[in-house]
């Protein structure tokens, strides 16, 4: 008796130091950016407010607007309806893997090299090592150095690849591409020339979509195999944390309006 006696005072008493961590991480989404800046806003509105209304109410929408946009509540759904337009295949039945980049960094160290590819972009890469190891078939890496100040995707990827395990004779690059159109156009004129033309086109969920539709106008059916997802599966969860602002809501809202404004273009193409 005394025993559960104590579990149960320690059982409750972790449970409240959860609790209590909840609380914390929420306070402070509001006294970082970009929380910091909405309370600023509103601050300034209240502030405004007696002395003239329209631009007390005109600081308070755009407050509203910047806290809307940074937070799960709005982040999640908008980047779910993209991630879940296409299912991930328990297998692929395609003749070459075809994987798009993401971002790459140059001058940084690496083993075996300097440069790595951005997190999207590594996660992508890594699903095309796991479909090879189980398939054979070889991989074509498709992305250049969009920045001045970036790596060279694909360049990057054939190192990292041959790092992995992968025979270089079993790896194609395309390394000069800087958007998804090019992605596609290029590739398109890759598979071509190498005889490929069943595609397993690998990239991050939220991509997919878009791409879908750059390689279809290129001329090119890929079998669609979707990977780096930013939403769980599963049930909606209704928790505190939905209305907590951070950076990386902010930035999946952003990814998420981007890809929207992408497929918009490709239709009116």
């Amino acid at each position: 008796m005394r025993q559960r006696q104590i579990k149960g005072i320690f059982h409750d008493r972790s449970r409240e130091g959860v609790q209590l961590i909840y609380i914390i991480k929420f306070i402070y989404s509001f006294v970082l950016p970009p929380g910091i800046f909405v309370l600023l806003l509103l601050s300034a509105s209240v502030w405004l407010w007696r002395k003239s209304r329209r631009p007390a109410m005109l600081i308070a929408a755009v407050a509203l607007l910047l806290y809307l946009s940074v937070i799960p509540l709005t982040s999640q759904p908008l980047i779910k309806g993209l991630e879940r337009q296409y299912d991930q295949p328990n297998a692929a039945s395609g003749d070459v893997i075809v994987v798009l980049g993401g971002g790459a960094t140059r001058g940084t160290p690496d083993l075996g090299g300097e440069g790595n590819l951005s997190g999207g972009a590594a996660n992508r890469l890594m699903t095309a090592v796991r479909l090879h190891r189980t398939t054979g078939l070889p991989i074509l890496f498709s992305g250049g150095q969009v920045f001045s100040d970036s790596g060279n995707e694909a360049d990057i990827a054939r190192r990292q690849l041959i790092g992995l395990g992968v025979p270089d004779g079993d790896i194609l690059v395309e390394n000069r591409s800087l958007n998804t159109e090019q992605n596609a156009v290029y590739t398109a004129e890759l598979l071509k020339s190498s005889g490929l033309s069943r595609p397993v086109l690998v990239t991050s969920a939220f991509h997919l979509p878009r791409a879908m539709r750059e390689f279809r106008l290129a001329g090119v059916e890929p079998e669609p195999f979707p990977t780096d997802y930013l939403s769980s599966g599963g049930r909606f969860s209704f928790y505190p944390g939905l209305f907590a602002p951070s950076s990386a809501a902010g930035a999946t809202t952003g990814t998420a309006l981007k890809e929207y404004l992408g497929l918009l273009a490709t239709k009116l193409r």
